[in-house]
């Protein structure tokens, strides 16, 4: 059976990138699309693991031959999800996550029209910018910047299929585990997972 697609958006430092890695830590069957970037790696980022490391004119050159399902430009940095990649992991029977802006999930859903999509928030534009100062990687005008930036993210919340406010950690974590349990249980997905057993039911 093919494994679903999963868009998990949020304004940075929202926290998804450590809801992500939990849940694929706790979740089997789950993986998480890795990247293509051309922004530097930060410290103890790996090639290959956390992102595929590239330059300008190689991202350029891979979306001018088609092979990203989106790409964007964010904070003057280009990122991009391989077609093929994502496609491979789902025909394995996978459950992919991707990981991306809200432009990037518009993309997808033009040619995944089935995807689901998940966005996380905040409890506070307050509790926001603590967590980007906490950081320790942004001067003031980089955070402003940053906090702009969220508040334009933020607004597309509406569209998506479902919205977690992480403020308590393992409270939001159960919320997207249950994101994820409840596509598995969905008719579609039922009825070719348990293809044999209905057959024998109806028999």
């Amino acid at each position: 059976m093919s494994g679903s697609l999963f868009i998990v958006a949020a304004p940075s430092g929202a926290g998804k990138t450590s809801l992500v890695n939990a849940l694929v830590e706790r979740q089997k069957n789950v993986v998480l699309s890795v990247s293509h970037t051309t922004r530097a790696a930060r410290a103890g980022e790996e090639s290959g693991k956390d992102y595929f490391f590239v330059s300008q004119d190689e991202f350029s050159a891979m979306r001018n031959a088609g092979e990203f399902l989106e790409s964007a430009t964010v904070f003057d940095n280009s990122y991009g999800t391989s077609s093929e990649a994502v496609l491979l992991q789902l025909k394995e029977g996978k459950d992919v996550i991707l990981e991306i802006d809200w432009q990037g999930a518009e993309q997808v859903r033009r040619n995944f029209p089935d995807s689901t999509g998940v966005f996380i928030l905040p409890p506070s534009r307050n509790d926001l910018e603590q967590r980007l100062r906490g950081r320790g990687q942004d001067d003031d005008e980089t955070i402003a910047r940053r906090m702009r930036d969220a508040e334009n993210e933020m607004s597309h919340y509406v569209e998506f299929d479902y919205l977690i406010i992480n403020d308590d950690f393992e409270v939001a974590l159960n919320d997207l585990i249950a994101v994820i349990s409840a596509k598995r249980q969905t008719l579609g997905v039922q009825k070719e997972v348990q293809a044999r057993l209905l057959v024998e039911l109806l028999a």
